[in-house]
C-alpha cells in the first residue's frame, strides 16, 4: 500500500537515526576504533542489514523511503525497483510492494553460468528503474549496478538508500557525473545529533566522532599504525 503521510525530511532523518541507535545498527567507539573493509580505522560503524529483523522499524523506514523518492522524483517516475546484491534486495522488495511496481535485483558480477545474467527478474527496454540499496559511502559502488541496469536498455537515474555517510565531498559529484540522483533518509550527522540528544555515548566519544566526521581522512591518517 502506498503511504499517504509525508513527514518533513528533518523528522524522517531524526526518527531514522533514532531507530538505528535503538537497535544498535550504529555504534561509536573512539578508544578502540572499528576496522573498515578498506583496513582503515573508524570510530563509527553502521549495519543496516540488522533492520530487516525489526518489523515495526523496517516497515516505517520503507514507508519513509517510498515517500522520499516519490516526493523528490515524482509519483509516476518509475516502472521497476531494483535491489543491489545483497543488502539492497529485501529493501527493494519492500519498496516495490509499496509503489505497486515490479521488483528485480542486480548481481555484483555475472553468475558465470546459464544466461550469465547480472539482472534477475524481468527488466524491459525503456523502463525507468529505481536502484535501492541499504547505504552509500562515497557512491562508487552504485555505478556498477547502474551500468548493469542501463545495459538492458532501461534507464536508471535515481538511487535510494536508508543511510548516506555524507562525509566524503565527492559523492554527489561521482553520482551526478554518472547521471544519478541520490535519495537518502539520514546521515552520520543526523545520528550524531540524535546521539547527543539522547546522551547515548560519553562526551569524549562524541567529540572524537565529530572530529572524524569533519575530517575523516586526517583522523584515519593520524591513527594508522
Amino acid at each position: 500500500m502506498v503511504p499517504s503521510s509525508y513527514p518533513e525530511p528533518s523528522e524522517i532523518a531524526r526518527l531514522t537515526a533514532r531507530m538505528l541507535l535503538e537497535i544498535q545498527a550504529v555504534d561509536f567507539n573512539s578508544s578502540d576504533p572499528f576496522t573498515l573493509a578498506s583496513g582503515l580505522p573508524s570510530p563509527t560503524y553502521v549495519d543496516c542489514r540488522k533492520l530487516i529483523s525489526y518489523p515495526r522499524i523496517r516497515s516505517t523506514l520503507m514507508d519513509f523511503m517510498t515517500i522520499t523518492v516519490m516526493r523528490n522524483a515524482g509519483f509516476e517516475a518509475f516502472d521497476n525497483v531494483a535491489g543491489g546484491e545483497t543488502a539492497g534486495i529485501p529493501f527493494a522488495a519492500l519498496v516495490a510492494e509499496r509503489m505497486g511496481l515490479p521488483m528485480s535485483y542486480v548481481r555484483k558480477k555475472p553468475k558465470g553460468y546459464g544466461r550469465n545474467a547480472r539482472i534477475e527478474g524481468t527488466m524491459q527496454d525503456g523502463e525507468r528503474v529505481l536502484l535501492v540499496e541499504d547505504l552509500t559511502t562515497d557512491g562508487g559502488s552504485k555505478l556498477s549496478f547502474v551500468d548493469a541496469i542501463r545495459e538492458t536498455g532501461a534507464t536508471c537515474n535515481h538511487t535510494a538508500v536508508i543511510f548516506y555517510y555524507d562525509i566524503f565531498p565527492q559523492t554527489a559529484k561521482t553520482l551526478g557525473d554518472h547521471g544519478v540522483t541520490l535519495h537518502h533518509l539520514c546521515t552520520w550527522w543526523d545520528v550524531l545529533k540524535e546521539a547527543k540528544a539522547q546522551q547515548a555515548f560519553d562526551s569524549e566519544t562524541l567529540i572524537e566522532v565529530e572530529s572524524f566526521l569533519n575530517s575523516p581522512v586526517a583522523w584515519q591518517q593520524a591513527r594508522q599504525h
